[in-house]
């Protein structure tokens, strides 16, 4: 059967793909965050991957405002690249395994997760900005990915807690596919940050923190969480931490940290974080990197 083998949080700031097409990664205020994820992207060519299942928010290119699913998964062969005001990017269309995202999307349905779906449309930097600092791309990716849009747009939106069963319930479909495969979930958005009103620049360098390590321990204390208070703990976009809980629903019980990068340069805080399953072989191979946080 398809087996999950880690997990990975990730930010996808849209700024991240411009200052990567650009070739600025080894520019001082570039080079801490593009540093960090090389781990991961070692980690990933090491364990080769068959799929990334990702969770992710459409920042109105696939959908609009006037029909904005709560939940929606791309099942297709190919979904391009959105261009969003940059030009096209350099990277081929992301690749999809229909049969195995059908399957997920027929399981969460018998799951009473009632889904949307979508075919060949854009993705935009919610899922490509961070995905080339995980996986090559040239000449092609080297897997498929399994996209699954949540919204945390337009309200209402839904609960930290229905984020993290829509894991757990993702978890069993996985298991429940009879090919074998290697998957690795991806969680991205931002941590705190806000982009506009009063509190425009907002960050809260410890709540990010204590999120990141509550998320290991007691991630059902984050389900308790209302949308309010992660406004009020980490700004108004910091809401899409509750796609990181879709994340970690659908991870073991038992996971351990293996790698951190923690990256404070702007108005927007920047995070990566490998996660592997069961208990770890040893704290040797930990490896923790929080930078700029002076």
């Amino acid at each position: 059967m398809a087996r999950i083998i880690g997990g990975i949080g990730t930010s996808h700031v849209p700024t991240i793909a411009l200052a990567y097409d650009r070739g600025r990664q080894n520019e001082p205020a570039w080079e801490p965050l593009f540093e960090g994820y090389r781990p991961v992207a070692k980690w990933l060519a090491e364990q080769n991957p068959d799929v990334l299942v990702v969770f992710y928010n459409d920042h109105a290119t696939t959908f609009f405002f006037d029909m904005y699913p709560t939940f929606a998964i791309g099942i297709g062969e190919h979904f391009p690249i959105a261009d969003e005001g940059a030009g096209l990017r350099g990277l081929p269309d992301i690749r999809g395994d229909v049969e195995f995202q059908a399957h997920i999307a027929e399981a969460l349905v018998n799951d009473e997760f009632d889904l949307a779906f979508f075919q060949s449309r854009p993705i935009d930097h919610g899922v490509a900005s961070p995905l080339p600092l995980l996986w090559p791309h040239e000449p092609d990716w080297p897997g498929t990915v399994v996209p699954i849009a949540i919204n945390v747009l337009q309200y209402p939106l839904p609960t930290a807690r229905r984020c993290y069963r829509l894991g757990q319930a993702v978890r069993r479909a996985i298991e429940s596919y009879p090919e074998d495969l290697r998957v690795v979930v991806v969680g991205t958005g931002g941590l705190s940050h806000q982009i506009h009103g009063e509190r425009t620049g907002f960050n809260n360098t410890a709540w990010d923190l204590e999120f990141l390590d509550t998320f290991i321990r007691n991630p059902k204390k984050l389900t308790e969480l209302r949308h309010a208070d992660y406004v009020r703990l980490g700004g108004a976009e910091s809401v899409e931490q509750i796609m990181w809980l879709a994340m970690r629903g659908v991870l073991s019980e038992d996971i351990y940290e293996i790698h951190r990068n923690y990256y404070l340069a702007t108005t927007t805080a920047m995070t990566v974080v490998l996660y592997g399953e069961g208990v770890a072989p040893g704290a040797q191979q930990i490896a923790a990197a929080q930078t700029g946080l002076d």
